[in-house]
């Protein structure tokens, strides 16, 4: 199915909403820089390589990475947002649920953007083991991570980096304990 443009405006919420669903979900790219004032971030990190910066911003249940190349900027957000996301710069978002690819290459600035979302619903035993094994992936590789409990039990949204020469190669993993909800992504910006 291809990724088409959604209507997105901004907000500020902290946590997951109550109703958080894989259905709703979405990644949102956008041709611009995200004013870090409309979120709750928890942890952030900043990456600069030669040419390029990167950002990485981790909320709960939610992201915003950003990469930056000769003046231009793409960024990608992760959300159970439906309402309230900034729509200015909208290039493209589509639904996470399922498994969905999108693929963009800006010729004109020689940035490339590619990412591939995965949704599962596990059971209460699945969705435990999954956590540890997650959490024990984010200790070691010094992920950016942050962990919280909702009525269900222990949830957690992950952030793990790789730099290269003219890439950022980023995987993340939403966790939501409510749902037994595993959303993983994994994108990668480059510069030609």
């Amino acid at each position: 199915m291809a990724p088409t443009k959604a209507p997105v405006k901004s907000s500020n919420r902290s946590a997951p909403a109550p109703g958080t669903s894989l259905q709703t979900y979405q990644s949102v790219l956008y041709d611009r820089s995200i004013h870090p004032e409309l979120f709750d971030i928890r942890e952030r990190r900043a990456i600069e390589h030669g040419a390029y910066a990167f950002e990485a911003w981790i909320l709960p249940g939610r992201h915003v990475m950003r990469f930056e190349f000769n003046g231009f900027c793409v960024t990608e957000h992760v959300t159970d947002q439906e309402r309230g996301l900034p729509d200015s710069g909208v290039i493209e978002s589509f639904l996470c649920a399922g498994e969905r690819e999108l693929e963009r290459q800006f010729e004109s600035t020689g940035i490339g953007f590619m990412t591939a979302a995965q949704t599962e619903q596990l059971g209460e035993n699945l969705y435990h083991s999954t956590y540890d094994e997650l959490d024990e992936m984010a200790r070691e590789t010094r992920s950016l991570a942050f962990r919280w409990n909702d009525e269900a039990g222990p949830c957690m949204s992950i952030i793990d980096t790789q730099r290269f020469a003219r890439e950022v190669h980023a995987q993340s993993y939403h966790l939501i304990a409510r749902e037994g909800l595993v959303l993983r992504t994994q994108s990668i910006f480059e510069h030609g």
